[in-house]
């Protein structure tokens, strides 16, 4: 029956239907006490059937009209929302083209020419932006228009390329025919976009200005104060402290530093980021200026400068600056060091490092570091990576004071350099050293909560031989005579760095020299301190100074044997035609950098090779400086040499490496040999760039 009628059940509510059926039944029943009553129950059902389907479709005509009303309300609503949107709209496609703009847009930009700024937008987008493997996305992208930085927000379809020339010839009334003749078309790219831009300049300002009050804590130190003051006659003294504390002040005011004088030697300066930048520009200028004041008798002031903003309040910030000025000291003085963000720049140290005059702090590092091993269960010694005489021979000066003082002593070594197997053999030939060597996983089980451990001639974490022990062992001293780079370890709680001596061992031998005990050094141990110096000082050329010799001479007492330590640096035959062939494969740069490189992967010795063939090409006639670069176990080792005139910290450090002004080094991971020295090579045009400047 509801076919025959047409009646589509979804016209019918549920009730309805309920109700035709009841008087459907009723009238069944009616019909069967009485058959005269069926032709009227039958037009009479009829009737009611036709009426409810009759109410059905005017309801469902009703309802149709409601959604047709409100789809072209909101249709409407938004199309306005878009012609009459608050910030500046235009729909354009990849080509540069403006389809539409909206009044806001042609308002904003009414003196400014959109062609060209749209066309290089819409290049950049499709560049940088668009993503050609899917149908739409988003666009976030930011311009300068008129000196104004607008952040651009939007999104992007693929269209037909029949749409795009008949959206080019539409104005705003034919806005709704673009977006219903879009569709999918996966052979064409061309895209239309639909662009808001935000003006982002004001919060840009502000963001700015906020950061530019950020705070900074620093630190100025005179470092030659004492030597200054011995210098200077007692009637001038105060006439030149004046004269520095006048300049200090001054070059503070001029970049609205608050100045605060701590101590006699130390100013403690607060300042926003601001001028703190227009320092850095500057190059930190104090360190010149500073030496231009007349001191007698050859004096020259040096300054250590540091500045940080380091932490969430001013303690932490102090506290950092303070860290950062050990840094300063480390590397030797006369540098600034600015700390922002977690990143330093430097400035300045380029001078060679002036040795100190006085050795109390070498008594008080002896008595200190006696007191640590006596407090100590036992004592681990370690040096740096690929480890040299330097490194072996500050141990073994340790490893005697140590075993003196009764405490059982390792050396942790995982690494050995070429030119010092000899010396190894010599040592585990010798009964009583036999098993003083240990790997780091033996390391890992001698060592106990109370153990103390001396890393000798490095102080970076990741230069170590052994990286791993620095997490287990709690108490650490340290003896180095490298500049500090900035991953230095931090938490050692004795640090006897000093940059002005000439290699590890001789500070060493200063320990050994003021200890409170007596004991007698074996042969092998102070053959292995005096070959120490001897290697960082290429036999006593390079940087030496008063207590190099005075150190050597305390060695020559105690009865070193030179002959039998110059046999141990004695090369063969195959290793000296290697060096020469390295030589004669330099090239030279600026007329007084050479610079060569020693192609040769499975040789294990690559980066002691490299190193002596810097040492080498140092000796040719007008060569300043010599870098020598090999590649080793996936990494590239650059050894850098100089005769003093040029600092080859400085230009290795910006390759990651470090050392001191006259030898130093870098490794470098994920990169060539030749892209290597492409990188050298721009450091050392860096380098001669700035002190031009």
């Amino acid at each position: 029956m509801q076919n025959n009628n047409g009646l589509n059940g979804t016209a019918l509510i549920s009730k309805t239907k309920i109700y035709l059926i009841i008087i459907a039944v009723l009238l069944v029943v009616i019909c069967i006490f009485n058959y005269k009553l069926i032709p009227i129950a039958v037009v009479g059902y009829g009737l009611i059937l036709s009426y409810s389907i009759w109410a059905a479709n005017k309801r469902k005509a009703e309802l149709s009209k409601e959604l047709e009303d409100l789809t072209l309300k909101v249709g409407s609503t938004a199309k306005t929302t878009l012609i009459n949107s608050p910030f500046p709209l235009a729909i354009v496609d990849t080509t540069g083209n403006v389809i539409w703009r909206s009044e806001k847009f042609v308002s904003v930009f009414a003196d400014v020419d959109m062609n060209a700024i749209v066309s290089d937008l819409t290049d950049r987008i499709k560049k940088n932006v668009i993503d050609e493997s899917k149908q739409k996305g988003d666009i976030k992208t930011e311009t300068i228009i008129k000196d104004k930085n607008f952040q651009i927000l939007g999104s992007y379809v693929r269209v037909a390329r029949d749409t795009r020339k008949k959206a080019k010839n539409k104005k705003r009334e034919k806005l709704d025919t673009v977006a219903e003749n879009t569709v999918e078309n996966e052979e064409n790219d061309e895209y239309t976009m639909i662009l808001y831009f935000i003006d982002e300049t004001e919060n840009r300002e502000l963001k700015e200005e906020v950061e530019n009050s950020e705070l900074s804590i620093g630190i100025i130190m005179i470092d030659n104060y004492e030597e200054v003051a011995q210098r200077v006659p007692a009637e001038m003294k105060p006439v030149f402290v004046a004269s520095i504390e006048k300049t200090i002040y001054d070059w503070a005011s001029s970049y609205n530093i608050l100045l605060i004088k701590s101590d006699r030697d130390t100013f403690y300066g607060i300042a926003s980021r601001k001028y703190i930048d227009a320092v850095t520009e500057n190059k930190v200028d104090i360190l010149n200026e500073i030496k231009k004041i007349d001191l007698p008798e050859g004096t020259q002031a040096t300054l250590s400068v540091v500045f940080s903003n380091d932490g969430a309040t001013n303690i932490e910030k102090a506290e950092s600056a303070k860290a950062v000025m050990d840094i300063a000291l480390g590397r030797g003085g006369d540098q600034a060091i600015i700390k922002q963000d977690g990143k330093y720049q430097f400035f300045g140290g380029r001078t060679i490092e002036v040795e100190k005059r006085t050795r109390v702090k070498a008594r008080m590092i002896s008595h200190a570091l006696q007191k640590l091993i006596e407090e100590s269960d036992n004592v681990l010694l370690m040096g740096h990576s690929h480890s040299d005489m330097d490194a072996l021979g500050a141990c073994l000066g340790i490893y005697r004071f140590a075993t003196a003082l009764g405490k059982e002593a390792k050396i942790v070594n995982n690494s050995l350099g070429t030119g010092i197997d000899k010396f190894v053999e010599t040592v585990k030939a010798n009964e009583e050293y036999e098993n003083i060597f240990i790997d780091s996983q033996e390391a890992l089980g001698f060592a106990t909560e109370n153990s103390l451990m001396v890393i000798c001639d490095t102080s970076k974490k990741t230069y170590v031989d052994a990286p791993e022990l620095l997490d287990k062992v709690s108490k650490k001293v340290i003896i180095d005579h490298h500049r500090r780079s900035t991953d230095y370890i931090e938490d050692a709680i004795l640090t006897f760095q000093e940059v002005y001596a000439s290699s590890a061992c001789e500070l060493v031998t200063e320990i050994l020299e003021y200890a409170n005990i007596k004991f007698e050094l074996s042969e092998i141990e102070m053959d292995a301190l005096y070959a120490g110096i001897m290697l960082d000082t290429k036999n006593f050329t390079f940087k030496t100074g008063v207590r190099t010799f005075e150190a050597a001479a305390y060695l020559r007492k105690c009865g070193v044997d030179i002959i039998r330590v110059k046999k141990w640096f004695q090369s063969d035959l195959t290793t000296y035609q290697t060096i020469a062939d390295i030589v004669s494969k330099a090239e030279v740069m600026n007329d007084n950098i050479a610079i060569s490189i020693y192609e040769n992967e499975e040789d294990s010795n690559a980066n002691i090779i490299a190193a002596k063939a810097a040492d080498e090409l140092l000796t040719i006639g007008g060569i300043s400086a010599s870098f020598v670069l090999t590649e080793m176990e996936d990494k590239i080792y650059i050894s850098g040499r100089s005769a003093g005139e040029v600092n080859v910290q400085l230009i290795l450090e910006k390759l990651g490496g470090g050392g001191h002004i006259t030898l130093a080094g870098a490794q470098m991971e994920n990169i060539s040999i030749d892209d290597a020295k492409q990188e050298l090579i721009n450091r050392i045009n860096e380098y001669f760039f700035e002190i031009e400047a």
